[in-house]
């Protein structure tokens, strides 16, 4: 159960990202030093359901012209992570088979197998649309739903060519302490040292 600082810095966090969303720097991706705009909004685990209904109502509002500025319009595009494991399988038609080779071979080798198929580069492809224009906004979810299967760090290492004229905004169950992050704030996830923390 999250604490009432929990809670608090979630709610901080789901106000300066209602904010960032009209800000016309963070859409442009400017004053970044010419890295890659990529924000974690961390928040505690115990606080997954608050946070889809908060991601889900932030989609719904962004559709509905709520966010950017006199400009600009913000387009949210939410890419939840699990989805994706599961679009890629589909691709490569073996989402079917997946329950009966894991009885047959063990959990182990399935995972090996879909780190095999569901790679880093085949989460970005499978994230990205044509063309990216100025208002869009990635928003990557899903993080502890695809763990083990996909660790978020190997993702962002290979989006940086990808997403470079797009801010993205990483939900992350869990702590980033600018240089590692920390799935669930117990598991170690991997070192990462361009994302920004949202707050």
């Amino acid at each position: 159960m999250a604490t009432p600082l929990q809670r608090k810095d979630f709610e901080a966090r789901c106000t300066r990202l209602r904010e960032r969303l009209c800000d016309p720097d963070f859409l442009a991706n400017k004053g970044l030093g010419n890295e890659v705009g990529i924000f974690t909004f961390c928040y505690d685990p115990t606080l997954e359901l608050e946070a889809r209904d908060f991601f889900g109502h932030l989609v719904l509002d962004a559709q509905h012209g709520k966010y950017g500025t006199s400009d600009v319009r913000v387009d949210l595009h939410q890419r939840n992570l699990y989805d994706l494991l599961l679009q890629i399988c589909e691709g490569k038609r073996i989402l079917d088979r997946l329950p009966a080779q894991e009885e047959r071979r063990g959990q182990s080798a399935m995972l090996r197998q879909l780190q095999r198929i569901a790679t880093p580069e085949a989460y970005v492809v499978a994230m990205d649309w044509d063309p990216h224009t100025l208002g869009d906004v990635l928003l990557i979810t899903g993080v502890g739903e695809v763990y083990p299967f996909m660790r978020v760090h190997n993702i962002l290492n290979n989006m940086q060519s990808t997403f470079r004229d797009v801010p993205v905004v990483v939900a992350y169950p869990g702590t980033y302490d600018g240089r590692s992050l920390s799935l669930f704030s117990k598991l170690a996830d991997g070192n990462y040292y361009r994302a920004f923390d949202l707050i």
